[in-house]
């Protein structure tokens, strides 16, 4: 979805719902404890802890790197984010929920601030994403919005399989 093709009424909407997932996590999280927060989702997909680090991490070495360096650099190559294996060297499993989604909050403001500040030359800058091909800075709130909906459909099985 390329964000300079929505009439201004969808690119609002589009951002906010960026602005809300966040939000979202801080509600369906709300009340979990230390050990709650770490059960595995179905099929061995991230837990609670996992979810919000790495969304926070995807936010700033994903989506924010590859954000800034479109904007800074002529044609960028962006690297691949490998959110599996991340979660595995960082151990998010280990981490607090509590910080994992502040410092998801805290990089999707950012990121979603710095958006909201473009002109129509900045959306139109490209480059290249490994795994993916050419891309510009117009695909980047859509990719956000894609990857949130899947996030949020794993959230989903969650809570059926935790019984909440």
């Amino acid at each position: 979805m390329q964000y300079m093709r929505l009439d201004p009424g969808q690119r609002k909407a589009l951002l906010a719902s960026l602005t809300a997932m966040p939000e979202y996590l801080v509600h369906v999280f709300a009340g979990l404890d230390a050990e709650q927060a770490r059960i595995p989702g179905p099929d061995g997909t991230f837990s609670p802890v996992e979810q919000a680090w790495h969304l926070a991490d995807l936010e700033r070495d994903g989506f924010g790197q590859r954000i800034r360096r479109l904007l800074a650099e002529p044609r960028p190559h962006l690297p691949d984010f490998d959110g599996a294996r991340i979660a595995a060297e960082r151990n998010y499993r280990s981490l607090s929920l509590a910080e994992g989604l502040s410092a998801f909050t805290r990089e999707r403001q950012r990121n979603v601030a710095l958006l909201t500040t473009l002109d129509a030359d900045a959306w139109s800058r490209r480059g290249t994403q490994e795994g993916v091909g050419e891309v510009s800075l117009c695909d980047m709130p859509g990719f956000m919005a894609q990857h949130d909906a899947a996030h949020k459909s794993e959230v989903e099985s969650w809570q059926r399989h935790a019984g909440r």
